[in-house]
């Protein structure tokens, strides 16, 4: 027997891959409970300074890019190959064996074996018996064995369900390079966007880098929904998409409902109000709109309608502004002042004319952004973990042998069977099987 190279037979050890799994287990429970890339004056003010310089050495605040996460990466993807190219070869010639030059002193011996007499002629028997085994969904060989005395016939199922472990092995590999490819050309980041401002960059998290998009991304309108306690309920943006100033893509986000474009998505992830107001005037006869951004307490003109418009006074809830009151002055007489919920339209009548008045509170949308050119690979990796899952525990490698021998002018029939898993399951299933063969021999 040729002796495994030591390091050949470390790589493949299943106790080393159990042993990776179980620390990148361990690893990975701490980078869930200590946040992730925060400031290092986030850690000493959470912590304590000697514990944030501790977590900066073992590059904690960045663990899953860490050189050591990403060695025990390696260490299992490693351990994967090696463990494959060395068990798969094995098992192959076990699929594609020659399972009817399978020695005729090991039939009978197997555990689960039966046989019975018939009168029938080897060749009318086994055309009966490939008969039944096929309307069972088993697909018969057969060859002439002891001088052309005996007549052996097998069938199998599930000879490809030995793969099911590669499989998952391979799904791992896969889900690698999609996170790899995710890590090289992909990127996350966030950006808080004011109500009707442009940009075509984000902010890279961590780094604070600025990434160019290569496009415009502009926010509409934000609007928010409270509880009666004042807590946000629910919060949506209206985000439109431009190339070259003309507008490609318009869509109303929420929590769980991102825009995508060109492969980066735009997830909705918080918010932030701002002390000015967005006022919009309507002149109902003319249907002529004005929109005005304005500080508090603070009138804007708008020369359109010879007017000025202006939020004297405002309630809040929380953090968020429910009413407020309006001044609004034209050359129509003294200035009307009213009160106005948030978001809701008020009619106002000035002599001859009459104009609608909508406003609010003015927001930033809080956006998280992120590419990931890999997640499909992932998606595929995934999808074949499941798939080999599947295959590895409830699929069995199921084989039947029926050896056919002359004894005294009849035909004696031994059924024989094995299953690599499920052991109790293929039990039964023989039983069933060996019964009704029997029988179908006797008609």
């Amino acid at each position: 027997m040729t002796k495994k190279n030591p390091v050949f037979s470390f790589f493949s050890s299943v106790k080393l891959a159990l042993f990776t799994l179980f620390l990148l287990a361990v690893t990975s429970i701490i980078g869930t409970v200590i946040p992730q890339k925060e400031t290092f004056a986030w850690y000493v003010q959470h912590y304590s300074e000697s514990t944030a310089k501790i977590f900066q050495v073992l590059s904690i605040p960045d663990m899953y890019n860490s050189w050591w996460f990403l060695g025990l990466l390696t260490l299992l993807a490693v351990n994967l190959i090696v463990c494959s190219f060395d068990r798969f070869p094995g098992v192959w010639r076990q699929i594609k064996a020659d399972n009817l030059a399978t020695d005729l002193k090991r039939l009978p011996k197997m555990r689960l074996s039966s046989n019975w007499i018939t009168d029938k002629s080897k060749d009318a028997a086994a055309t009966e018996l490939t008969s039944a085994l096929a309307a069972k969904g088993w697909k018969t060989e057969q060859r002439r064995r002891d001088n052309g005395n005996a007549l052996l016939l097998f069938a199998q199922k599930g000879a490809m369900t030995r793969t099911g472990v590669y499989i998952v092995h391979a799904s791992i590999l896969v889900i690698f390079i999609g996170a790899i490819i995710g890590e090289l050309y992909g990127f996350k980041g966030s950006v808080m966007l004011p109500e009707g401002k442009t940009t075509s960059s984000i902010f890279q998290f961590g780094t604070g880098k600025a990434i160019d998009l290569g496009f415009d991304i502009r926010c509409d309108r934000f609007d928010i929904e409270l509880y009666d306690s004042g807590m946000p309920k629910a919060y949506r943006s209206k985000l439109t998409v431009l190339e070259d100033g003309n507008v490609t893509l318009e869509k109303e986000i929420v929590v769980n409902d991102p825009l995508t474009y060109h492969g980066i998505t735009f997830y909705q992830s918080s918010y932030q109000g701002y002390e000015n107001f967005i006022l919009t005037v309507t002149d109902q006869q003319t249907s002529k709109k004005e929109r005005v951004v304005l500080p508090f307490q603070q009138p804007a003109d708008i020369p359109a309608f010879n007017a000025s418009v202006g939020v004297i006074n405002a309630e809040m809830m929380g953090q968020s502004i429910t009413r407020m009151k309006i001044w609004f002055n034209d050359d129509k007489g003294p200035a009307s002042s009213f009160w106005m919920n948030a978001g809701k339209q008020v009619t106002v009548e000035r002599g001859d004319k009459r104009y609608t008045i909508d406003g609010k509170q003015m927001y930033a949308t809080g956006l998280q952004v992120a590419k990931d050119p890999g997640v499909w690979v992932v998606y595929i990796g995934c999808g074949m973990m499941v798939l080999g899952l599947v295959v590895a525990f409830f699929m069995s490698h199921r084989r039947i042998w029926l050896l056919l021998t002359n004894e005294n002018g009849k035909t004696s029939v031994l059924l024989s069977g094995s299953s690599n898993k499920n052991k109790i399951g293929f039990e039964k299933s023989f039983s069933s099987l060996s019964d009704e063969l029997n029988t179908n021999s006797d008609n």
